[in-house]
C-alpha cells in the first residue's frame, strides 16, 4: 500500500502551476519595463506619509457618489453594478494610467432588509482576478445570512487594465505599489459609503492572496472598526516576488538593466537586494492594528508554496488579539476547495462587530 503525504501533494501543485504560469514563454514576465522612474519615487514617499502620526488617527476616507445600474433581481437579491471616479488625490491620478482612473464595482445586497440590520464586506481581488464572478460566487451564499458583498475591479486589472499590460503582469514595478495605493484609497471610500450613504450595520473587508494583503492594509488604515479578513495572505509583497514562487515570474534582468542605466553595473542580487527594500513598504506588520483586533481573521493553508507559514505567523503576532485558521492544502487547492472556510471566517469576524445602531 502507497501511502501519499497530501501536504507534499498539494505544495507540489503549487508549484507545478507556478512552473506553467511564470516559467513558461506564455507569457511576459512581472516587471518587464523596469522600475517605474520617478514614479517609483514619488509612491514611495507617498506610502512613508500613510502612517497617522497620532495613534489611532487616520485621515477621513474621500466621498464617493457611484452610478449604479441594475444587472439582475429576483424576489430576494439584487446585483447592480456601478462606477465612480477614483478618489485619489492628483498626485495619485497622474500616476495611474487613464484606464483606470474610473472604479467599478458589482454590488450584491439581500432585498427585504433594512440596510442597518444588514453587513457588507468589501472583496478584493488576488492576483489575476480580472472579474467579477469568482468574488460574487463566494459572496453569493452569505445573502441569507443577511450579508451584501460589494467587488471592487482594482486598478491595472479588468477593464481598468493599461492596454499595453499583458494579463496580470504588471509592466513596472511601481505599478505593484500604485495598485496597492489606489486599491486602500478606493476600499476605504466604498466602506465610508456602505456606512453613511448605504447605511450598513456593520462592514467588513476580506480577499485572497493579494488581496489579502490589501485587505489588511485596509482594515488597517480605515478610521472605524471593520471585520478584516485576508485569506491566503503574505504579511508583505517581498514573500511573493523575493521568496515564492513569483520569483521565477519576475523580470531580473529588465529590473537590473534599468537600474545600470541610472548606476553602475550591478550583480541580480543587488538587484534582488533593491527588490526587498521597495517591497517592504508593503509589510503590514509595520501598519497600524485595526481599531478592533477581534475581528481580524487571517485564513491560510498548511502547504502553501506561494506564501510560507511564518509570513502568515509574523503578522498575528504584530497584530496581537488576531486569529489565525489554518486549512488543510496549498495556495492553488484552498483557493479552490475552502469557499466554505472563507465564508466562515467572514460570518466570524463581523459577529465581534457591534451593530453600528442596535437592529432591535
Amino acid at each position: 500500500m502507497v501511502t501519499v503525504n497530501l501536504g507534499m501533494l498539494h505544495y507540489v501543485l503549487d508549484h507545478v502551476y507556478g512552473a506553467f504560469m511564470h516559467r513558461t514563454k506564455i507569457s511576459t514576465p512581472f516587471f518587464s519595463r523596469g522600475w517605474g522612474g520617478n514614479k517609483l519615487d514619488l509612491l514611495e514617499k507617498m506610502i512613508k506619509q500613510l502612517f497617522p502620526e497620532v495613534e489611532g488617527q487616520n485621515w477621513p476616507p474621500s466621498l464617493i457618489q457611484p452610478i449604479w445600474k441594475t444587472v439582475w433581481e429576483t424576489n430576494s437579491a439584487v446585483l447592480r453594478e456601478g462606477v465612480f471616479s477614483s478618489p485619489c488625490n492628483e498626485q495619485l491620478i497622474s500616476a495611474l494610467p487613464p484606464e483606470s482612473h474610473n472604479v467599478r464595482v458589482a454590488f450584491l445586497s439581500p432585498k427585504c432588509v433594512p440596510p442597518q440590520k444588514m453587513a457588507c464586506v468589501v472583496h478584493l481581488a488576488g492576483t489575476g482576478d480580472h472579474t467579477f464572478e469568482r468574488r460574487l460566487r463566494l459572496g453569493g451564499p452569505l445573502l441569507k445570512e443577511n450579508i451584501a458583498t460589494m467587488v471592487l475591479e482594482s486598478p491595472f486589472y479588468g477593464q481598468r487594465r493599461p492596454m499595453l499590460q499583458r494579463g496580470s503582469k504588471l509592466l513596472c514595478v511601481s505599478d505593484l505599489l500604485l495598485l496597492g495605493r489606489a486599491t486602500i484609497e478606493e476600499s476605504r471610500s466604498l466602506l465610508h459609503w456602505l456606512d453613511t450613504e448605504a447605511g450598513f450595520g456593520k462592514m467588513g473587508v476580506c480577499g485572497l492572496s493579494m488581496g489579502g494583503v490589501h485587505a489588511a492594509m485596509v482594515g488597517s488604515l480605515h478610521p472605524t472598526p471593520v471585520a478584516t479578513l485576508p485569506f491566503l495572505s503574505p504579511h508583505s509583497a517581498v514573500v511573493a516576488f523575493c521568496e515564492g514562487i513569483l520569483q521565477h515570474g519576475t523580470a531580473w534582468e529588465a529590473l537590473r538593466e534599468d537600474l545600470a542605466v541610472q548606476k553602475a553595473a550591478m550583480t541580480l542580487e543587488e538587484v534582488r537586494e533593491r527588490m526587498r527594500n521597495v517591497l517592504s513598504l508593503t509589510d503590514v506588520t509595520r501598519f497600524p492594528i485595526p481599531k478592533n483586533p477581534d475581528a481580524i481573521i487571517f485564513v491560510a493553508a498548511t502547504d502553501d508554496g506561494y506564501i510560507p507559514k511564518h509570513s502568515v505567523l509574523e503578522l498575528q503576532k504584530a497584530w496581537p488579539g488576531s486569529e489565525v485558521r489554518w486549512v488543510t492544502g496549498g495556495h492553488v487547492s484552498s483557493f479552490l476547495l475552502h469557499n466554505g472556510e472563507f465564508r466562515r471566517a467572514i460570518m466570524d469576524g463581523l459577529d465581534r462587530l457591534q451593530w453600528k445602531e442596535s437592529p432591535f
